[in-house]
């Protein structure tokens, strides 16, 4: 795969500095399939060596960070992982999905506020959740991915891919947390005992419907699993600034392994 290091950018304004500053952490990568590319950023442990192990972790953004920038997929999250990266090294993706292409599988209905969403039982994956797929069955070749620590994140659009490819792919995470997503609550069987969850959703979110997390929640728990639920009482679509901001969040993303 083709790699750069996108050159860090002075801005006028200490915010976008800080922006750039994470930004600029995160190698540029790509796979291409046919006349397909993904585009993804790569944050890399400090001192990184191939001779050495360490967990993945994998963060879905939401439907405004869509694009073919490599860069807007930055926007949520990014900071949290660059700012934690000493304490849990970790191998970092965020992939970027294209403009009018979805992670998940969904029939959306937007005239409605919050919006109308189905998801599918069965259904072939997005081109994008496809490439990303294809990706992570490439990466976990290497030595260096630690297979017992694999984890999954999303958030809004991403929350919804974060359950879509927990189904297509049950037995390969350790632990997944999904921020105000939602998913079909049949396929949650698949993967329910397999993979530790942590949910979040904000109680006045006018965007994606709190129900959606509710009901995954409740099929989590009636197949077994036991995840961690969070609604965030005055959180409206943006529970991500919540859900980032709990203490225990990664130590307790990576205190999770796979037998």
């Amino acid at each position: 795969m083709k790699t750069k290091i996108i050159l860090a950018m002075v801005f006028l304004c200490s915010a976008f500095s800080i922006y750039a500053q994470h930004q600029q952490e995160f190698v540029k990568e790509y796979l291409v399939e046919g006349t397909d590319t993904l585009k993804l950023r790569v944050l890399y442990p400090k001192d990184f060596k191939k001779t050495e192990s360490y967990p993945l972790v994998v963060f879905l953004h939401g439907a405004g960070e869509r694009g073919n920038d490599n860069k807007k997929q930055l926007t949520h999250g990014s900071k949290l992982f660059v700012d934690s990266i000493q304490k849990y090294p970790a191998i970092v993706i965020f992939p970027q999905c294209k403009e009018e292409d979805y992670w998940a599988n969904a029939t959306v209905d937007r005239t409605t506020q919050p919006l109308t969403l189905s998801f599918p039982t069965e259904s072939k994956p997005t081109k994008s959740m496809h490439l990303v797929m294809r990706y992570l069955d490439e990466l976990v070749k290497n030595s260096y991915i630690k297979k017992e620590q694999i984890y999954l994140g999303g958030l809004s659009m991403g929350g919804m891919g974060t359950f879509e490819l927990l189904s297509r792919k049950p037995n390969f995470f350790a632990a997944a947390i999904s921020i105000c997503g939602g998913g079909n609550p049949e396929l949650a069987e698949k993967y329910a005992k397999n993979t530790a969850m942590w949910v979040f959703h904000g109680a006045e979110d006018n965007v994606v419907n709190p129900q959606l997390s509710v009901k995954m929640v409740s099929a989590l728990l009636k197949y077994g699993g036991k995840p961690n639920f969070n609604i965030y009482s005055k959180a409206n679509h943006n529970s991500w600034d919540s859900a980032f901001a709990e203490p225990e969040l990664l130590s307790w993303l990576f205190s999770n392994k796979k037998e």
